[in-house]
């Protein structure tokens, strides 16, 4: 029975990759669209803020080539995602809860899939989390600076925060003894909760500002 969940979850796990990955496709040819860039540079935006993050982290922990270049259905979904939206964006944008819950869904599990890349490599605990954010949240963070925008997750939304709470609890649950795959399941509906929870009730980290913040010699 046992077996037959984790078999069970591996194959969610596996849908939510690629509806994840189209999800941040479609988020980052949208971005584009309304730069008003060209079709490359739509296809570029919509690749950087899809697989910027695994990217940024495979180069940081020495995973070369990165993962894209050996796994050629993140490039066929990308691509594929990009090209609907081109033509039918008007449409797509009827099914923005949909696109949501994906990117939710798609930011916990990148976020686990790069902890257990820092796991197997034997990384503190610490790190693992950070290249979690990053492999889920710099692609959007890429796509804005290309964009010439403030990153979304550094001035407006919980994103990050959600990845790092979710990170935490993956560690917190390691030593419960529950099966790997039990584990992985848990944290990625944490992280789908918080990010649910957060745009629902207009939720944000605290603000320090400095008033009256005049620069003077």
């Amino acid at each position: 029975m046992l077996f037959y969940f984790c078999s069970m979850t591996t194959n969610y796990l596996h849908i939510i990759d690629i509806v994840g990955t189209a999800a941040f496709a479609i988020s980052g040819t949208f971005s584009a669209m309304e730069k008003k860039l060209d079709p490359f540079g739509v296809i570029i935006l919509a690749f950087v803020t899809a697989i910027g993050g695994g990217t940024l982290r495979d180069i940081l922990i020495g995973n070369l080539p990165v993962g894209w270049l050996r796994n050629e259905t993140a490039t066929i979904v990308i691509l594929a995602a990009t090209l609907i939206t081109l033509f039918f964006g008007s449409y797509i944008r009827r099914f923005s809860t949909t696109l949501f819950l994906s990117d939710a869904a798609g930011l916990g599990l990148f976020t686990i899939v790069g902890i257990e890349k820092g796991v197997q490599l034997h990384f503190s605990p610490g790190i693992c989390v950070a290249l979690g954010t990053i492999t889920a949240c710099f692609g959007g963070v890429l796509r804005d600076v290309l964009l010439n925008n403030v990153p979304l997750v550094f001035h407006k939304e919980v994103y990050a925060s959600a990845c790092i709470l979710g990170g935490i609890l993956y560690f917190v649950l390691q030593r419960t003894g529950l099966p790997a795959d039990v584990i992985t399941l848990i944290c990625i509906v944490l992280i789908f909760i918080i990010r649910i929870v957060a745009v629902r009730y207009h939720l944000a980290l605290p603000k320090f500002y400095l008033k009256n913040s005049t620069h003077k010699p």
